[in-house]
């Protein structure tokens, strides 16, 4: 495989794609055409205007940026791709809208043959095991909460820690992940802002700036720094 999945598409402050202009460089190197899926849809927008936004944001490398929301056939479309890149916006409805179009196996087969792969967000919610570590509102009732498991794990995007200068007496995403830890027993990864995982060929490593969170089933929560290995966590 040969993916990025990171934390965000855009830092604060910052440009759309901007801090991950390199890794995406060396990841779409070969590609003439990258699909964009769109079905994610943040703040409501058309899949048309997502499209838009994607090709602006990825015209340092492929002018040629098209929404498989154009495509007669989306199966075929996923199978015969030479780059794919799902942005964020709301997972439950990514996930919905993959299943209900029967496109969930297509796209972790196509990733899985060597396709690069570059989610965001929601697009790298869909990446673990299950989507049941997202932050998003439940908008929608996909008909199941499984992904594609690219990963063995799952991924909390836009991980944030405790600030104790704010006077809030509600869960953390430390505190969720546990409650999530009550009933399943699959490992999750806090990534950060800033922060990406690079899957290449078959090692899963941590780049970007800052560590991540790690959370395993009956341990207590650890750090692993940049550059380090998440190949054994496989729980």
């Amino acid at each position: 495989m040969n993916c990025i999945i990171a934390s965000t598409s855009t830092l604060y402050e910052g440009e759309y794609l901007a801090y991950l202009k390199r890794p995406v460089e060396r990841l779409f190197k070969n590609a003439s055409e990258i699909l964009f899926i769109p079905y994610a849809r943040p703040g409501g927008i058309t899949h048309e205007e997502y499209t838009a936004h994607a090709k602006n944001g990825l015209s340092f490398i492929c002018e040629n940026v098209v929404g498989l929301h154009e495509k007669i056939n989306p199966e075929d479309a996923l199978s015969e791709a030479q780059a794919i890149f799902v942005g964020g916006g709301n997972t439950f409805l990514l996930v919905k809208a993959l299943h209900e179009k029967r496109l969930m196996t297509t796209l972790r087969n196509t990733i899985k043959k060597g396709t690069p792969y570059l989610g965001t967000s929601a697009g790298s919610n869909i990446c673990g095991k299950t989507m049941q570590t997202t932050n998003d509102m439940p908008i929608v009732f996909p008909p199941s909460f499984e992904t594609m498991g690219i990963l063995p794990f799952n991924i909390n995007a836009h991980y944030m820690d405790p600030n104790p200068s704010l006077r809030h007496n509600g869960e953390t995403r430390e505190t969720r992940i546990k409650e999530f830890h009550v009933f399943n027993e699959t490992s999750v990864v806090g990534l950060r802002e800033g922060s990406w995982i690079e899957v290449d060929d078959d090692d899963i490593l941590l780049r970007g700036v800052h560590s991540a969170r790690i959370f395993e089933p009956g341990k207590k929560p650890y750090e692993i720094t940049m550059n380090c290995s998440l190949k054994g966590l496989t729980q």
